[in-house]
């Protein structure tokens, strides 16, 4: 399985929710690639799951893999789900407009392909980078 955010925000999130990264003093330690990749086919099939569901923590784990067998059961090659580790408008970027302003609240996405996908071209936007710390407060962290 690949799994694609649909924004910067959303990769970052993932990567501080499952590292439970929660401080701005822990980002100093983290140095990622983080890739941009063309899908040639945006997944329009979701889950069948509650939102409580698709935004939760470790314990729905198996729900949603259960639910992701399902699909490719089905012959889906992908689906796409709300991002589970951004709170809601939490993908929201920046507009230049007399100097750089934030954009509007966004929601932020996943998108899931199944499979080998060589039909995917990927470039590296960043080889040692790392979130920006104004992102923390937009995690949805894991709950422990």
């Amino acid at each position: 399985m690949h799994y694609f955010a649909d924004t910067p925000n959303g990769a970052w999130a993932e990567l501080l929710r499952h590292e439970e990264i929660r401080e701005p003093g822990d980002l100093a330690g983290i140095q990622r690639a983080l890739w941009a990749v063309e899908l040639p086919v945006v997944p329009e099939d979701s889950p069948d799951l509650p939102g409580e569901v698709l935004s939760g923590g470790l314990e729905v784990y198996p729900q949603c893999q259960q639910e992701a067998a399902r699909l490719h059961l089905l012959g889906i090659h992908g689906f796409r789900v709300p991002s589970a580790a951004l709170l809601p408008g939490g993908a929201g970027g920046w507009i230049v407009d007399g100097g750089l302003q934030p954009a509007a609240d966004r929601d932020g996405e996943v998108f899931v392909l199944f499979g080998r996908r060589p039909d995917l071209v990927g470039w590296p936007v960043t080889l040692a980078g790392s979130p920006p710390e104004e992102l923390l407060e937009r995690v949805r962290h894991l709950a422990r």
